[in-house]
């Protein structure tokens, strides 16, 4: 039998002689017909020495010529191909090359009485280290596959505990609210009256800070958090946070030491830096058993400022401080910590210290040996020889005629009675129809609720402002993105409040209006 007809030479011609592997293409007998120039180095043969000339069979060791006699070519012959045989390559100079063989058979010329046989062998070594290799690999990907699927069950574990968490802080203060509802209809002195008003007081602001804790959570998460950078002494900061944590701390009995001098300024957003730092005077107070002592205090070095809040509560267990500021991380929750959170004060609270350029970090020795949290933040380059500012009291208020338009009853005739004990002159609405009906052309200030059923707070206000040209209009919503203050923003809103709203906060408005209007005031409050 003659070889076959030469192929014409091409560019796969050079990727032929060249592979990594040696081929040969063989007649039924095993002569060689063909040899890549891979095949012929590892024999150390010259091409012209193998074709036509020598017989595949005869290049193996001993062992392989039998092996290759009574197993190999017989398979070929029934089977077709063979896959994965290991034998011994002779050379002509060195020891024998292990290779590991794949043969498949081709029929040429007459049928498969002439077929040729291709062959792909390997470097037995090569072949084997690329083998375990790949197993390696494969082992490597399947132990990240199981590693994804346990993070994945951990995440589905953390989000049933997030949500049985959150039913948990969200009955919390309604169960109490529910009561005071109940016992209000049977009060009768003012004594009564007051600590049942204290209650839901309380608990209403900490239900608000429950939501407005997910929103943020939120927003840190996609990223629309934007700071209203100003410079700020760390003192007034400091103060505003010790306000907003006093009751729960009060009620805990605990003992509170502030140590933060005047004249420490940083850049950054008033309200942020507040959050930060309640959220980690709230932490010591929920994680501090009665009667506790909390230390804040703060100073300056190498250009940055430091605040650390100290407790000499429960501590922190070694094998949970890594993750302490992860979300929905807290240590095991006890009877004695109903209030424990929802595991996202400490991690909003890293997320918005490094919006501000800053790092935080905790520190304890242990269960039972307290905590240290400690905000560092860059030191102000804006306030370098500027006087701190020094606060200005709000003047004294005249009644204003205040619409409040609100589709909630109970809010809107809530909030006109709080007005009213305050001396303001209020008209009432439920829609945006009713509003314009009785809208003051004299108006100082309309309160509009966003979500009106029959036109929105945006389009009211236009509305509105061609009867009462000269009055503010202050946006009082449950929608707090950034987004919802841009179109409150647009449609000629001078404030927006989120609800429920912040009563002090509202005061203060009607205050800056009552300043620069100079319009007469009612004669008498009414409410309609």
């Amino acid at each position: 039998m003659s070889p076959p007809d030469e192929p014409a030479r091409s560019e796969s011609d050079a990727l032929y002689e060249d592979a990594p592997c040696g081929l040969l293409l063989t007649d039924r007998d095993g002569t060689i017909l063909r040899a890549n120039r891979t095949f012929c180095r590892w024999v150390d043969v010259e091409p012209e020495a193998l074709v036509g000339r020598r017989r595949f069979q005869d290049l193996l060791s001993v062992g392989g010529r039998i092996f290759h006699q009574t197993h190999f070519a017989p398979l070929l012959q029934m089977q077709g191909s063979v896959s994965e045989v290991k034998l011994d390559l002779l050379r002509s100079d060195g020891p024998p090359l292990p290779i590991v063989v794949n043969a498949v058979r081709h029929p040429h010329g007459d049928g498969w009485r002439d077929a040729l046989a291709v062959f792909v062998a390997q470097d037995r070594h090569a072949y084997e280290r690329e083998l375990m290799l790949a197993r390696k690999r494969a082992e490597e990907l399947a132990a990240r596959q199981l590693e994804a699927q346990d993070e994945l069950r951990r995440a589905d574990r953390r989000k049933d505990e997030f949500l049985a968490m959150l039913a948990h802080e969200l009955r919390n203060p309604l169960a109490p609210i529910s009561t005071a509802a109940h016992l209000l209809t049977r009060a009768t002195s003012p004594e009564e009256l007051q600590r049942i008003a204290d209650v839901i007081r309380r608990q209403a602001t900490h239900l608000t800070h429950l939501v407005d804790d997910l929103l943020d959570v939120s927003r840190v998460t996609r990223g629309l958090i934007q700071l209203e950078v100003e410079t700020l002494d760390l003192r007034d900061v400091v103060d505003a946070a010790v306000e907003q944590t006093r009751p729960l701390i009060t009620t805990r009995g605990h003992a509170l030491h502030v140590d933060v001098p005047r004249g420490t300024c940083v850049d950054g957003d008033r309200t942020r830096l507040v959050q930060i730092v309640a959220n980690l005077l709230n932490n010591a107070a929920k994680y501090t058993p009665q009667g506790g002592r909390i230390i804040l205090e703060a100073d300056s070095a190498d250009g940055h400022a430091a605040v650390r809040v100290r407790d000499d509560g429960i501590g922190i267990d070694a094998a949970l401080l890594p993750h302490i500021f992860d979300l929905f991380s807290q240590g095991e929750r006890t009877p004695d910590r109903s209030q424990g959170g929802l595991g996202i004060g400490l991690a909003l609270v890293r997320s918005l210290v490094a919006l501000h350029g800053g790092e935080v970090a905790a520190d304890s020795a242990g269960a039972h040996s307290g905590s240290c949290f400690t905000v560092r933040l860059p030191l102000s380059t804006l306030a370098a020889g500027r006087p701190v500012d020094t606060p200005v009291p709000i003047p004294l208020l005249r009644p204003l005629r205040v619409m409040i338009v609100d589709d909630n009853a109970d809010a809107a005739t809530m909030l006109a009675e709080v007005l009213g004990m305050s001396g303001h002159a209020t008209q009432v609405a439920h829609s945006a129809e009713s509003a314009l009906a009785i809208v003051d052309p004299d108006t100082d200030a309309c309160v509009l609720d966003i979500g009106l059923p029959d036109l929105s707070g945006y389009e009211l206000a236009a509305r509105l402002r061609e009867h009462a040209p000269r009055a503010t209009y202050v946006a009082l919503t449950g929608y707090g993105q950034a987004h919802d203050r841009v179109l409150s923003k647009a449609a000629g809103f001078a404030h927006h409040l989120v609800k429920p709203v912040d009563i002090e906060r509202l005061m203060g408005i009607l205050a800056t209006v009552a300043v620069r209007t100079d319009a007469p005031a009612p004669a008498q409050p009414q409410s309609t």
